[in-house]
């Protein structure tokens, strides 16, 4: 018990140094702790981005030579055993000699597992599962990405108390106040993609920036994706941002999204408009939610949401809200497809290599 208390708390630290990493781009953000046999850390690592080093080779760089030897590996994410721009992890643990590999998730990718396996192959004691809830929420966004091979999907809209996304003349700015759309700038920066249709980049005109409570562009910005067969104007402000917009004809977004993840975007944060967002509803290809309310009525025609497929109240779209949040006057919801907790792929994971309820403790 005292040993699975320790690899536990490893693990939570592991855990804790794979928030360092970036949380765009197409790599996951991993952590890794280097236990001694006598459980006493030796090193932590954590993965910085596509190219660098990955967890546990950056965890190892910190050893004298045969100082793993007979160590314990704490590792967030099943060790790779892919050769990209960096070399397989578990190859880097079998020649430092580390006698135990504990890691929290399976890796999905078609190209990057196996390496469990392969340490087994070479005589490494090898747990999977601790932890593997805390884990997988952690890495729900590469996760959905790499088992469907599709990017993880954020609708958002901001909406009054009646659901209407604009007045009835169509003007829209502002329904909710500064601390709501300075939340929704901040979460725009972490998404790898913005995308919107082209009725709204004609309409609204979006710069499709992520920009800080001064007007300041924020240090990451999201690729603008305009979606539509419309033409838009050379002299748009969506032209002007600092990473050159993507237009994508047609409107089938699921070979949309197959797209965009073979263009390295993982995460995509669906801003616009209701048409667009409605798609993707009707379509099931939402994996959250994020509804700002306003303390206000609008009343007219202009809703959030179009046609989402739903014809009597038996097909409602039941969700599951996941957090709350006051943002001055407003309101935030997050929310995700109620059924997620049991069908997501988020769960689909080898239930032979899960924790028993002594090794979670």
């Amino acid at each position: 018990m005292h040993q699975q208390h320790t690899l536990a708390s490893a693990m939570r630290r592991a855990l804790q140094l794979a928030g360092n990493g970036p949380a765009e781009g197409v790599n996951p953000r991993v952590g890794c702790v280097i236990l001694s046999p006598a459980g006493e850390v030796l090193a932590e690592g954590w993965h910085r981005g596509a190219g660098t080093c990955h967890a546990e080779v950056d965890a190892l760089a910190q050893l004298d030579a045969d100082a793993a030897r007979g160590a314990t590996a704490v590792v967030t994410l099943e060790p790779c055993n892919h050769t990209g721009r960096t070399g397989p992890c578990a190859l880097a643990l079998i020649e430092a000699g580390v006698g135990n590999v504990v890691y929290a998730v399976a890796d999905p990718g078609p190209h990057s597992s196996g390496g469990a396996a392969r340490l087994r192959a070479a005589g490494i004691d090898v747990a999977g599962g601790l932890l593997a809830d805390e884990v997988e929420a952690f890495l729900a966004d590469w996760l959905i990405s790499a088992r469907l091979g599709r990017p993880f999907v954020t609708v958002k809209w901001a909406s009054s108390l009646d659901g209407r996304a604009a007045a009835a003349d169509g003007s829209s700015r502002w329904i909710t106040g500064p601390a709501a759309r300075q939340d929704v700038h901040e979460r725009r920066a972490r998404a790898d993609a913005i995308l919107v249709g082209t009725g709204t980049a004609l309409a609204d005109d979006p710069s499709l920036t992520a920009r800080a409570a001064d007007g300041a562009l924020l240090p990451h910005q999201p690729r603008p994706v305009v979606v539509g067969c419309r033409p838009v104007p050379a002299d748009a402000a969506v032209r002007r941002h600092p990473l050159t917009p993507w237009f994508i004809p047609g409107h089938d977004v699921a070979a949309l999204l197959r797209e965009l993840h073979e263009r390295g975007i993982r995460r995509v944060f669906v801003e616009g408009g209701p048409t667009v967002a409605s798609a993707f509803v009707r379509a099931g290809l939402v994996d959250e939610y994020l509804i700002y309310l306003a303390p206000t009525l609008l009343g007219g025609d202009k809703l959030a949401l179009g046609d989402i497929g739903v014809a009597g109240i038996d097909g409602q779209l039941r969700l599951r809200i996941s957090e709350l949040q006051y943002l001055g006057e407003d309101i935030l919801l997050v929310a995700r497809p109620a059924g997620a907790d049991e069908t997501s792929p988020i769960d689909q994971t080898d239930q032979t290599t899960r924790a028993t309820p002594a090794e979670t403790s």
